[in-house]
C-alpha cells in the first residue's frame, strides 16, 4: 500500500497533534502529502419561543473558524520538507465530517489520536476517534494516550 495522502483530523489540542510528526516523516519519505483537519462544531438549535422556526447555527462559528485556519497554518509552517495543506470546516457531526473529508479528499490513511476518556466522560463526551474508525472506508491509524507516568 503506498500512502500519498494522509489526513491529521485535530481538535488543536496537544493529545491531538501527538500523531502529527509520525504522519509528516511518513509523507516526507513517500513525497506525499498531509492534510491538517479542523472540524467546529455547528450545532444548530431552534430560536427560542419559536419552535417551529429554522434552526439557527452557533453565532460564533465563523470567529471560531478564523482562530482554527490561523492556528493550523502555524502548525503547518512549522512541518519543513512537508507539502501540507490546511483544511477547516463546521459540522454538526465531527466524526461523520472527518470520515467525509477523508473520502473526498481521496486520502490514502487518516491518523489520528484518541483522548483517552473513560468512564463517564467517554459516555458522555462520546469518542469522535471511535466514530470515526467504525465508520471510515479509509484505513485509520490510531494514536493512544500514552500511560500516565
Amino acid at each position: 500500500m503506498k500512502i500519498e495522502h494522509v489526513l491529521v483530523p485535530t481538535d488543536l489540542s496537544p493529545e491531538s497533534l501527538r500523531p502529527l510528526q509520525e504522519a509528516a516523516d511518513l509523507v516526507r519519505t513517500s513525497g506525499g502529502r498531509l492534510t491538517l483537519l479542523t472540524v467546529v462544531p455547528d450545532l444548530e438549535v431552534a430560536p427560542h419561543g419559536a419552535p417551529l422556526a429554522p434552526p439557527l447555527g452557533d453565532p460564533s462559528v465563523a470567529g471560531r473558524l478564523e482562530e482554527a485556519r490561523a492556528e493550523l497554518s502555524r502548525i503547518a509552517a512549522d512541518l519543513a520538507g512537508v507539502e501540507v495543506e490546511v483544511a477547516v470546516l463546521a459540522a454538526p457531526d465531527v466524526a461523520q465530517a472527518v470520515v467525509d473529508e477523508a473520502v473526498g479528499r481521496s486520502a490514502d490513511l487518516v491518523a489520528l489520536s484518541t483522548h483517552g476518556h473513560t468512564g463517564w466522560r467517554r459516555w458522555a463526551l462520546g469518542s469522535v476517534a471511535e466514530q470515526v474508525v467504525r465508520r471510515c472506508p479509509v484505513p485509520v491509524l490510531s494514536f493512544q494516550r500514552p500511560e500516565e507516568q
